[in-house]
């Protein structure tokens, strides 16, 4: 069977994955782009975004694995959009006609809305369901690949309760951003699942990932 991964997740030293106060001028709230800075400096990032430049070493090799054998994505709604946007019919995600994903996404939400399909292989299914019964409709659209768990914190957290996750890269950052959306409250005892690994950056970030025992 495909496996469920989380790759490039980033959260603060107190576990925030998100600021508070998130809007349609700051996706992050008042995190700003700090969690994800280490990524923007990156060559995988440039060379997405149609830069030159950027960063090789640990950081750009880590981020790569974003894209490698993932047939599908499930993100919730607080990815997809602003606080609001299940009232905008127009609004068709963060990121232009264009998205870096490039396989259907299947956005939780408890306003589903007809699917739309984006330049470059996207197709965006908007369902209300269970985190299990989602992930097995993204393992049939992923065609036998895996499926990338795509967050906020609240969905991936939802995904690790359910004990969906088979792989996860969470990325620490060394800010503490006090308030906004935690990654782990509720996940006491995680890592008796998983076998934990870590590798500190020059950048300063920390990578960890855990993969389930057993894969």
């Amino acid at each position: 069977m495909s496996l469920a991964r989380v790759h490039n997740f980033s959260v603060s030293l107190d576990g925030f994955g998100t600021g508070e106060g998130l809007s349609q001028d700051a996706p992050f709230g008042h995190a700003g782009e700090r969690l994800h800075e280490w990524m923007f400096a990156t060559g995988f990032w440039h060379e997405m975004t149609g830069q030159a430049g950027g960063n090789g070493g640990l950081d750009d090799a880590f981020a790569r694995r974003f894209a490698p054998g993932i047939g599908a994505e499930i993100m919730g709604a607080g990815k997809f959009g602003y606080p609001g946007w299940q009232d905008d019919p127009d609004f068709k995600g963060w990121w232009g006609p264009n998205p870096p994903f490039h396989t259907p996404v299947f956005v939780l939400t408890h306003h589903p809305r007809p699917s739309v399909e984006m330049e470059g292989g996207t197709t965006f299914h908007f369902i209300d369901t269970s985190p299990a019964e989602a992930l097995a409709a993204a393992r049939e659209a992923a065609g036998g690949q895996d499926v990338r768990i795509g967050g906020g914190p609240t969905l991936v957290r939802e995904f690790l309760a359910a004990g969906l996750i088979d792989h996860m890269h969470v990325v620490v950052v060394p800010i503490l951003l006090g308030r906004g959306e935690r990654l782990w409250d509720g996940t006491e005892g995680l890592e008796k699942d998983y076998d934990i690994e870590s590798a500190s950056s020059p950048s300063g970030v920390t990578h960890v990932t855990f993969t389930r025992k057993g894969q």
